[in-house]
Parts: C-alpha cells; structure tokens; sequence
C-alpha cells in the first residue's frame, strides 16, 4: 500500500485556524509578540523523548533532538531528562508540551505509560517553567499532534499509535474536550492500549495487528462519525491495510510541529 505521510507547518489550513480564533487570554503566561516568538516543542511518548525549535511560521529550526524514555520515569526524572533533552537547542521565547495521558489546566491527571499515583496531579507546566525560566503550556500528545495534522474543515479525528493509543477531537478546528479512549475497554476486557499498544503488535505481529486497527477504526467511526481520521504515532509505519479515503496517515513529526497552535487562540475557552 502505498502511505502519503503528511506536515502541515505552514498550511493555509493552520493559518485559517490562526485567523478564525479569538483571544481565549492566559493570564498567568505572557509570551513575546507572536510574530517573533519562537516556541520549544517537546512530544514526550512511552518509547522517546522529542524536541524541536518552531519558528513564528511554525517551521523547525532545527533538527528534532531524541533520546529514549528513561524508566521508571516519576516526574523528577522525567523533568531532569527534558532538560537535559532540551539543553542544546536554540533559544527559545516559550514553551509547548505533548503529554501521553489526561492533562488539565497544565497539571497531569493520568500517565497510563508513567504511572498514574506518582504522577496524578502534578503541575509539569509549573516545573518545567522553573527550569526554563519561560513560559509552558502543556496538553495531551494526541491534541498537539493534531494541531498540525488536521485541515480545520468539520469533526476530525487524530488516532495515534505509539507504545499505547491516543485520541484527539477537533470540530471545525476547534479542540474539543479531551477523551481518554485508550483507557475504555474495546475487546475482551482489553482497553485500546492493551490491544493496539507497542506489547500487543509485538506479541501478535503486523499482519493480526493491522487487523485490530481496523476493528478499532470502524468502531470509531460508528461512535463519532469523523469526516476524517488521521493516523499517527510511531507504529502508523506499520499499517498495510487498504485505507479508505476518509482515512489518513500523518507524519510523527506533527507532535512537534503542532507545538505552535498550542499558544494560538481557542475558541470557546481553553479546553487544555
């Protein structure tokens, strides 16, 4: 099957998006005028730690720096390993990060990956904005990369598909309330993570796997009814199933490149 990975840094879509919003005003990060900010991307997963300097327009600067996820990974380490992580870079004037679980007003509710008890209720945006001196906003992974991914036209889906499963809801560009759905149980009393994460393609193989995506992908599409779902994460290399046309695969680098729209304007509130 031939798979057409798509970036969309500087689409006109994005900048519809830009110029739709309004103002939602944090009050708590100031930020340099936009037009000349630069933002540090960081898209944290299960398997790597991801990193990258977007410039006004939302273009990297320069080349993602990676290294492996440390475990365990409580928040101290994890917060020594971005910094360590991010030390090389250029400068930056602030500060967007991709978190694999439920965040809510820049604290962590759940790390399925990391361990929900040492990490439920911490405020990483606060600590990471200690060690950068710059201001942080973070949202869950599957929204970030969304950001970049979707065109803004009607109710579009993000599925990612890394060391476990991520969701992200968008009704005419506009980020919709977050749901956990990798942690809902889809088959069996095995939830999303279980039976599509990095262990199960690893136990059952491609060709069984490629099978549990699809399962997976009409049963979201009867739940929703997306106009377009797009497929991320670091395993969607693996897919060879015949994608219909309402289907999409996205390139991994979008959790870095939706960096950017994190701090644009968002309707009706912010939903982070």
């Amino acid at each position: 099957m031939k798979k057409t990975l798509q970036s969309s840094y500087v689409s006109g879509a994005t900048e519809s998006r830009r110029m739709a919003v309004q103002n939602h005003g944090s009050n708590s990060n100031h930020q340099a005028p936009p037009q000349r900010a630069r933002t540090l991307a960081i898209d944290v997963g299960g398997t790597g730690l991801k990193a990258s300097v977007l410039d006004a327009r939302g273009k990297m600067i320069v080349d993602r720096a990676r290294v492996d996820t440390p475990y365990p990974c409580p928040p101290k380490v994890m917060v020594k390993a971005l910094v360590a992580l991010v030390k090389p870079l250029p400068a930056f004037d602030r500060v967007s990060v991709g978190f694999p679980g439920y965040v809510r007003h820049d604290k962590v509710i759940t790390a399925p990956e990391f361990g929900d008890d040492v990490w439920h209720g911490f405020d990483l945006a606060k600590a990471l904005k200690a060690k950068f001196g710059k201001p942080v906003r973070l949202l869950n992974d599957a929204d970030m990369q969304g950001f970049a991914a979707i065109k803004g036209n009607g109710l579009e889906l993000v599925f990612t598909l890394g060391t476990g499963v991520g969701t992200a809801l968008f009704r005419n560009g506009e980020l919709m309330p977050h749901l956990e759905l990798a942690q809902h149980p889809v088959h069996e009393g095995k939830d999303y993570n279980e039976y599509l994460g990095k262990k199960a393609l690893k136990k059952i193989g491609k060709k069984k796997w490629n099978d549990r995506v699809r399962r997976v992908l009409k049963i979201l599409h009867v739940l929703l009814q997306p106009d377009k779902i797009y497929i991320g994460g670091g395993n969607a290399r693996n897919i060879t199933l015949k994608l219909d046309a309402h289907l999409q695969l996205i390139s991994n680098q979008d959790g870095i490149l939706g960096g950017l729209m994190a701090w644009e304007p968002i309707q009706k509130g912010d939903l982070r």
